[in-house]
């Protein structure tokens, strides 16, 4: 049979990670790379030796791709996105999170991509961890019984109080960058949520580096906090507490505890959980995120979280900063 054919846009650090996992693939063939820097697109020329390496989105249109990876900073993925739809580049994509840098983007993507056709997915690779997913699970399950309230962190040591405003412009703001992921999380385990209000917000003048807010639904109340300037966070953070009518669950990137009302409990750690990939790079669930989005191209049928998906975290986000501007914040 023959590879699936894919181009690689934006050679960062998520670009370079993406790319190598499907190298690997071997229904894959990784056949183009595109990025704006020379320096960049020299360096990939070494390591990916049979791709071509290209400086403009355009350059793709004539490459027989069967799909794309996006992996360009947040800004972009709106004009890199429909340029590859209307160029005809390919119907098939995937772009890291965010899907675009406001819900009024993101909509539109959604509308392009309804038009054309084609399989699309946003990278919130926590869904495919093996604790979250363990997680969901029980909650479909209604193990919890009714859900009553939600504490929900995101957090990192990236940047301090003092210096992260200047450092940390370029990647978007928290919201976008680290609170993407929480956010989806809480969608994919809750469904739709409304943004209630925001508390204790740190910003600058082009983004935030620490924010609280509330969310509601019928029935149910939470509280998410994000924040790139925590101490003692070498890694990323994730993390959840679920208080229900039958009992209460702790869940983080490493392991889920479960305690029920009858006074039965059970604890599950990482290794506990079929925590195996082919090719590991960085953490598994970013090979578990490509397999699934090249296995759905094979095999046909769609996939999650598709951009409609992804673009409720948009919409979140852009609530948030709703609340803010509002507040004076």
């Amino acid at each position: 049979m023959d590879r699936l054919r894919v181009a690689v846009v934006g050679l960062g650090k998520m670009g370079l990670l993406h790319a190598s996992i499907l190298n690997v693939m071997p229904s894959v063939e990784v056949v183009a790379l595109c990025d704006k820097s020379y320096l960049l697109l020299k360096f990939v020329r070494k390591l990916f030796k049979k791709a071509k390496a290209v400086d403009e989105v355009d350059k793709l249109a004539d490459l027989d791709l069967d799909f794309v990876y996006i992996a360009t900073p947040i800004p972009a993925h709106f004009p890199v996105v429909k340029a590859i739809y209307l160029k005809e580049v390919t119907h098939n994509l995937f772009v890291e999170k965010t899907l675009a840098s406001s819900w009024e983007k993101a909509e539109e993507l959604c509308d392009l991509a309804q038009t054309f056709g084609g399989v699309n997915m946003v990278g919130y690779m926590k869904r495919f961890s093996p604790t979250f997913g363990k997680a969901k699970s029980l909650l479909d399950r209604r193990d919890l019984g009714d859900l009553n309230y939600f504490d929900a962190h995101a957090y990192s040591s990236d940047f301090s109080f003092q210096k992260g405003s200047k450092m940390s412009r370029s990647r978007g703001g928290v919201l976008g960058d680290l609170g993407s992921h929480i956010i989806d999380l809480a969608l994919w385990f809750f469904g739709d949520l409304e943004v209630e209000s925001t508390l204790n917000s740190i910003l600058d003048e082009t983004g935030e580096d620490s924010i609280n807010f509330k969310v509601k639904k019928m029935g149910l109340e939470g509280t998410v906090h994000v924040s790139w300037c925590m101490d003692n966070y070498r890694m990323p953070s994730f993390g959840l507490i679920i208080i229900g009518s039958a009992g209460t669950m702790k869940v983080d990137d490493y392991s889920l505890d479960l305690k029920l009302s009858n006074g039965i409990s059970y604890r599950w750690f990482r290794h506990d959980l079929n925590d195996h990939v082919s090719f590991l790079l960085g953490e598994s669930e970013y090979y578990r995120e490509d397999e699934t989005f090249v296995n759905s191209l094979l095999k046909g049928g769609k996939v999650e979280p598709s951009f409609v998906t992804a673009s409720k975290v948009d919409r979140v986000i852009d609530q948030v900063k709703d609340k803010m501007k509002a507040y004076g914040n």
